[in-house]
């Protein structure tokens, strides 16, 4: 028999917001596995709906570098070992230095800086990820670090006209989605950009928590609750996080008709410290 731990016990619980028992159970019948144990509490009715939900336990920070012009823009996830570390001075001016220098060349060599920064600290210091993007026709690139830059968002919108850019009711509005993507975590600008896996895995749930309803409430009752998801993960359909009963495409809408023009929200990024690369 597999021995459960203590600590993965209480890592699926952080998951997934089930009980102890529960999620002791489900890790026995998984034989361990993490992610199987998350499925298995869902099918269950007992674990709230996973995104990204896999951790690791690293440390670290996420910096940004947006041009003056708001024409190119980088997101950077850098690990360390301790929080006591992420905190420093040194570390957090490596991490805020190596968006700044990927933006004019994504190719720069970084690893001397490392070497020294990881001599000075004495921990292991990693850069994780990172992307730069450089916008698209008329539109801007923007960033959002939340308070303990343990979370950033990276977001380019699209304005149909050139001097949009500028207004102040489109830079406000700019604002907003990054916040509302930091709090909101969506995993999508629009239900075209939902890995249709995903969805099959959601339904397959849901037939699972609903199996002992009558037959022909079934299929309707799993429509809603993909209905359900759609509007959770969606970012254009997620509540307003400053109007919650509007929707985030309506308040773009809104703006687009104050300012005259058609705006868009082309990509989003959004990082987590700790997030599995690739979960």
């Amino acid at each position: 028999m597999t021995e459960i731990s203590a600590s993965i016990v209480s890592k699926l619980r952080e998951m997934t917001g089930a009980g102890l028992m529960n999620c002791k159970q489900a890790l026995m019948e998984t034989g361990g596995d993490i992610e199987k144990a998350v499925e298995l509490l869902r099918k269950k009715g007992v674990a709230t709906a996973a995104k990204k939900s896999m951790r690791d336990a690293r440390e670290g920070i996420i910096a940004y570098y947006i041009s003056p012009d708001s024409t190119v823009g980088v997101l950077i996830e850098v690990n360390c070992e301790t929080d006591f570390v992420a905190k420093n001075e040194q570390f957090k001016a490596f991490a805020a230095d190596a968006a700044r220098r990927i933006s004019a060349d994504p190719k720069v060599d970084l690893e001397p800086d490392r070497v020294q920064l990881v001599a000075r600290t004495g921990e292991n210091v990693k850069i994780q990820r990172f992307e730069r993007w450089q916008v698209s026709g008329n539109g801007l690139i923007a960033a959002y670090i939340h308070t303990g830059s343990k979370i950033g968002v990276l977001v380019e919108v699209g304005a149909g006209k050139t001097d949009s850019v500028a207004n102040e009711q489109f830079k406000e509005l700019v604002k907003d989605i990054t916040l509302q993507i930091a709090a909101a975590s969506p995993l999508a600008v629009s239900r075209d950009g939902i890995d249709p896996k995903i969805i099959e895995k959601e339904k397959e749930i849901a037939r699972e928590q609903v199996k002992n309803k009558p037959p022909q409430a079934i299929e309707k009752i799993v429509a809603g609750k993909i209905e359900k998801f759609y509007q959770t993960y969606c970012l254009l359909e997620q509540g307003f996080v400053k109007q919650p009963d509007i929707s985030v495409k309506d308040h773009i809408a809104a703006v687009a008709k104050n300012i005259g023009d058609e705006i868009t929200i082309r990509r989003f990024l959004r990082y987590q410290v700790g997030e599995s690369v690739g979960a």
